[in-house]
């Protein structure tokens, strides 16, 4: 869901650069059937409202997302939305080799509350370094935890390696993934994910069928107790989702 004030930020900032213009800025909302990161559902196998905004200059680039989810509350928290804050630069090390480096803050306003205290949980919100390589259809990323993990206890220095590729087949894209999340210092936390989504572009509006699932460890990756569910979030899945650019 966008956060307006946040848009509201990104369009003042936009505004006191010289040399920017509102072409600079894009936006997208849209939802999913499923909000899955790295494979895990973050809203209890449920649908998610979702929207972002960009601004870029030349390589550089500072953007916001946010999405509804529902894991926070499940653990006692107050949250109940995610917004994810990122900066970085993208460029061309050598003819048809890019990269981009940057760094990504998930912010989860309000999760730390009194219930808190009652889970094994620490604070939620994470920052992240990320580097990644493209060459040709495909990209080979990098990200590395500055703080603990998504509030798993002393996890600082996880990291998450993935590997993805983009193909135009018969005007579809077509998107394969593989990546591996390590948690540190939290047993059975560590996991595989998999993907493979396809999508159309018609005049900014993006209709997607993802295929998602991993070998996460089915008694962690559950809502738990206070969600009275034993579902496993990290479940092979068809997830649908559509956004509008613009």
């Amino acid at each position: 869901m966008k956060n307006s004030l946040i848009a509201l930020s990104f369009v003042a900032a936009a505004a006191a650069l010289p040399t920017a213009s509102y072409a600079d800025l894009a936006f997208n909302v849209g939802a999913v059937s499923d909000y899955r990161y790295r494979g895990i559902s973050q809203t209890r196998l449920k649908p998610a409202l979702q929207g972002g905004i960009d601004f870029t200059s030349g390589g550089l680039y500072i953007g916001a997302w946010a999405s509804t989810i529902k894991w926070i509350d499940d653990a006692r928290g107050d949250a109940k939305i995610e917004v994810d804050l990122y900066a970085g630069y993208k460029g061309e090390i050598v003819k048809d080799v890019g990269y981009d480096v940057g760094i990504l803050n998930y912010w989860y306003p309000s999760a730390v509350t009194s219930g808190w205290s009652a889970t094994p949980y620490t604070n939620p919100n994470t920052t992240e370094l990320y580097g990644a390589v493209t060459y040709g259809p495909v990209t080979a990323k990098y990200s590395h935890g500055l703080t603990s993990l998504f509030g798993n206890p002393d996890s600082k220095n996880s990291y998450y390696l993935d590997l993805s590729a983009t193909f135009d087949v018969a005007g579809f894209s077509v998107v394969p993934h593989v990546g591996y999340q390590k948690v540190k210092n939290t047993a059975n936390a560590s996991y595989t994910d998999y993907s493979i989504t396809v999508s159309k572009d018609f005049n900014g509006i993006v209709p997607s069928l993802a295929i998602v699932g991993t070998d996460a460890d089915k008694g962690f990756y559950v809502p738990g107790v206070n969600a009275n569910s034993t579902k496993f979030l990290g479940k092979a899945a068809l997830v649908l989702g559509v956004k509008y650019n613009f």
